[in-house]
C-alpha cells in the first residue's frame, strides 16, 4: 500500500468517485473534506453522507466521519476513507498532502491554490491550469470527458445536465421554492410522469418523466428555490441508484492518470511511497 496522503475538497458523487478509485489501488491515505449539511443528489454513492450516519459504504469502500488528527490516523489504520467537516480546509495544514484534488465542483474557484501541495489537481470550470492546479480534469460529457489538461482551462459550464436516455434537463428534479423538502418517495422507486415526489413548504415536486429514482436529497434539507434535488434515471435500472456512474468513473480514472503522469514524468518516486 502507498502512503502518499490524498486530501480530497468535497465528498459528493465526483468526489467520492475520484476516493473510491485511489482507494482501489492501494492508495488508501485519504481524507475528505465537507460542509455540516452537504446536500448530495446521489447519496447512495456519496461519502458525504458519513457527516450524518457516521460511516458511509460505496461500493464495500468505507468511509468514516472524524473530528482529529488522531482519529484521521485511526480511520487510516483501520483502511478507512476520513471524512471531517472542515469547509475551509484547516486540517490540511497537519496533514501536509501529498495530492489536493478540488472535487467541489462549484463551477469557480473557491480559494484553492497551486501552492497547497506537490500536486493540486482540479474538477471541472473555474480552474486555469497551470496557475490554480498543476491539472485540470475536463467533467463535461462528450469527447473529451476526463481529459487531463495541463495548460489551459476545462470547458464552461453549458447549464444543461448530461444527456441519459435522450434527456438532460427533464430527468432533474430542482426545488420549486424554499424551505424544508419532505419526500415521499425514495431511491430506488420506480416513478410515473406527473407521479408526486415530495413537498416544499406545501409545494409539490413531481417527476416529469418515467424512471428509476436515481438520486434525492436528505429528507428534512432546507433548500433554496432551483436547487436540483433528484434525478430521474430513465433508463429504468435499479442497480443504478447504488453504483457509481459512467462519468464519475471516467473522472476518477483521469485524476489517478494525473498523479501517476507526476510520478513517471518528473521522478518524483517518492511522493508514492
Amino acid at each position: 500500500m502507498t502512503r502518499i496522503k490524498i486530501c480530497i475538497k468535497g465528498a459528493g458523487e465526483m468526489a467520492s468517485a475520484v476516493a473510491w478509485r485511489l482507494y482501489k489501488v492501494n492508495i488508501r491515505n485519504i481524507l475528505m473534506f465537507e460542509v455540516s449539511q452537504p446536500l448530495a443528489v446521489r447519496r447512495r454513492v456519496s461519502f458525504s453522507e458519513a457527516v450524518y450516519d457516521g460511516s458511509q459504504t460505496v461500493e464495500g469502500v468505507q468511509a468514516v466521519r472524524v473530528d482529529s488528527i488522531g482519529s484521521i490516523a485511526d480511520a487510516w489504520e483501520q483502511g478507512k476513507i476520513a471524512v471531517v467537516v472542515d469547509p475551509r480546509w484547516g486540517f490540511q495544514r497537519f496533514v501536509r498532502p501529498d495530492v489536493v484534488v478540488d472535487a467541489i465542483l462549484a463551477k469557480k474557484n473557491l480559494g484553492s491554490s497551486i501552492s497547497e501541495a506537490p500536486l493540486v489537481i482540479a474538477l471541472g470550470p473555474g480552474f486555469l491550469a497551470g496557475r490554480d492546479a498543476h491539472f485540470v480534469i475536463e467533467t463535461n460529457r462528450g469527447h473529451d470527458l476526463g481529459r487531463v489538461i495541463s495548460q489551459g482551462c476545462a470547458a464552461p459550464d453549458t447549464g444543461v445536465p448530461g444527456s441519459i436516455g435522450g434527456l438532460t434537463v427533464e430527468r432533474i428534479l430542482r426545488a420549486p421554492a424554499a424551505g424544508i423538502f419532505i419526500p415521499v418517495r425514495q431511491i430506488g422507486d420506480k416513478v410515473k410522469q406527473g407521479e408526486l415526489i415530495g413537498r416544499i413548504e406545501g409545494v409539490e415536486v413531481e417527476a416529469r418523466i418515467d424512471g428509476i429514482l436515481r438520486g434525492l436529497i436528505r429528507p428534512c434539507s432546507y433548500v433554496t428555490a432551483g436547487l436540483k434535488i433528484g434525478d430521474i434515471d430513465p433508463r429504468g435500472d435499479a442497480v443504478a441508484c447504488y453504483t457509481i456512474s459512467d462519468k464519475a468513473r471516467a473522472v476518477a480514472g483521469s485524476v489517478l492518470e494525473a498523479i501517476l503522469r507526476v510520478n513517471m514524468h518528473t521522478g518524483r518516486s517518492d511522493a508514492l511511497k
